[in-house]
């Protein structure tokens, strides 16, 4: 299956050599050239996954992914400045799977995207069939179909990235016990990207926000100020 990628940049070179790289790797690629644009495409074009710059005019990458966010769980790696440290920290927190900074290698892109992609294919390969009973983590009105990646409350979905998914798994797999910032950075990021504990916090967060959609009245998810969080046991 090839898979679809837009890349919104407003620098044309970019644009170009990154497009013509990332097609000669047999991805189909559309380009944008300001945030605007870029935004009301993903949307509607439901891409496989997005490269998105920080410094746009009309609309900057922060906030392209702010109000992607609302709707789409699509993987996004951020294009930031070598020396904006801030923005790779807000872009995470935000909800950026990945991120690199310019310059860069094409190749170490195109890595990067492999392994995002790699991820989303897992989350989706078997959607569509039935899962096997081994798949299923199921806690009280909590279910998570590994197989899939899939997850609901009381019935109801919830679009989780796969960032988020992969922190309910953590906490949900061993109720009452408590995940420190580390493990859950662990298990969510892995050892490629480097992740503050912050980030970790605005992810839950947003989680949270997610399951309260659904039931006001959800608390399972709990916070240890100064240690981490934990699954509330039934």
């Amino acid at each position: 299956m090839t898979h679809k990628i837009f890349l919104v940049d407003d620098d044309r070179n970019i644009l170009l050599s990154v497009s013509m790289a990332l097609e000669a790797e047999g991805f189909t690629v559309e380009t944008f050239n300001d945030g605007e644009a870029g935004l009301k495409a993903i949307l509607d074009g439901e891409p496989d996954l997005v490269i998105l710059d920080v410094k746009m005019p009309r609309m900057d990458g922060i906030e392209v992914l702010s109000k992607l966010r609302d709707d789409s769980s699509v993987p996004v790696i951020f294009l930031t400045s070598k020396d904006s440290e801030v923005d790779q920290v807000i872009g995470l927190r935000m909800g950026a799977d990945d991120y690199i900074t310019k310059p860069f290698s094409q190749r170490l892109l195109i890595e990067r995207i492999k392994v995002l992609l790699r991820r989303r294919d897992l989350m989706l390969s078997e959607q569509g069939s039935s899962s096997d009973a081994s798949d299923f983590i199921e806690y009280g009105h909590l279910i998570l179909d590994d197989s899939r990646h899939l997850c609901s409350w009381k019935k109801h979905p919830l679009n989780l990235t796969v960032t988020e998914y992969l922190l309910v798994k953590s906490l949900a797999l061993r109720p009452g016990h408590v995940r420190n910032r580390d493990q859950l950075i662990d298990m969510a990021y892995g050892e490629n990207i480097y992740v503050d504990d912050r980030t970790i916090d605005s992810h839950i967060k947003r989680v949270r926000k997610k399951f309260k959609k659904i039931d006001e009245e959800f608390d399972k998810i709990e916070t240890l100020y100064g240690v981490g969080y934990r699954y509330k046991e039934e």
